[in-house]
């Protein structure tokens, strides 16, 4: 069982910071990591797996530094986002090539290529593949020396939902029988499928940490803001201030919209049709303003 600690962890490109001071722990199981599109999720993983050295602070696994660790590598399987590879070799040659990296040979290929169910397009060349081929290979690429650590990022970009659960199970399997398994994701229904416990990062930061469904909460308890129209937008909002679910109403008679924070999902949900009914009131539109990853995340940075 293997154990990666991220200690005051920054990582800067010039004058850009693509994670800052972050510290996480990431040990046996399944662990989400979730964050919106350019939130540093993939330095933090190529830093995790070795490909990339902290600007600051430390990245180790089970107490041994991981840059430059020969060693370490060994024990770290890594599933990188980007698509470039060898596209002139077939599935089977470039699972073979990093499997003798490892001083291991065809079998141990062959047990990979299976893993993953590429065995019946082994033998085709790479830039023949679709997406989710691809990230097969790479997957049985990874996997072939049986490492203690598996590193994903985004690993389910391209697949089918054939192809998806498949690697969902596979990863379940991993994690059950005590491998670190992490996974980067920006689509919060791919974590909640697959990882119990979370971290979340937005804008190089680290923002939660925990037990998935203590952090969906969260994001559900959030204030929730909604733009409506309606066929009296003032009478809407006088009817609906009183209430102690919303705790911000404004018209705005340029954009013909009344825009309401809701600090009480539940209620105010139940509660706008009901007024809307009693007052003579047709709802035109109801529409969340705020639903992005983006707003969720910097959410929880504040809370």
């Amino acid at each position: 069982m293997s154990t990666i600690c991220i200690d005051n962890v920054s990582r800067w490109f010039g004058n850009v910071v693509a994670v800052n001071d972050v510290s996480m722990t990431v040990g046996p199981g399944v662990t989400g990591l979730l964050g919106p599109n350019g939130a540093g999720k993939s330095t933090l993983i190529n830093m995790m797996g070795g490909f990339l050295a902290p600007s600051a602070g430390t990245v180790t696994l089970d107490g041994q530094t991981i840059w430059r660790n020969e060693q370490i590598y060994r024990h770290i399987g890594i599933v990188p986002e980007r698509e470039a590879m060898y596209d002139f070799l077939t599935g089977r040659e470039f699972v073979r090539a990093n499997a003798e990296l490892h001083g291991l040979g065809d079998r141990e290929a062959q047990r990979a290529l299976a893993t993953v169910e590429m065995e019946y397009a082994q033998d085709r060349r790479i830039d023949t593949y679709s997406k989710g081929m691809r990230q097969r290979v790479k997957m049985a690429s990874a996997l072939v020396h049986e490492p203690s650590v598996l590193l994903l990022d985004e690993p389910f970009n391209g697949m089918d939902p054939r192809q998806r659960m498949q690697l969902m199970d596979l990863l379940r399997a991993m994690g059950a029988d005590g491998r670190t398994v992490l996974f980067s994701s920006h689509i919060l229904e791919e974590v909640e499928q697959l990882a119990a416990h979370i971290e979340v990062v937005v804008a190089g930061r680290h923002a939660a940490s925990g037990d998935f469904r203590k952090i969906r909460r969260l994001m559900t308890d959030r204030p929730h803001r909604y733009a409506v129209r309606s066929s009296d937008d003032r009478a809407l909002a006088a009817a609906l201030i009183s209430d102690p679910s919303t705790s911000g109403i404004e018209v705005d008679v340029q954009e013909g919209v009344l825009r309401i924070q809701a600090v009480d999902f539940g209620r105010f949900t139940e509660l706008l049709p009901r007024v809307a009914r009693a007052h003579g009131i047709r709802l035109l539109t109801v529409s969340p303003s705020d639903e992005s990853l983006e707003s969720v995340f910097s959410y929880l940075v504040a809370a």
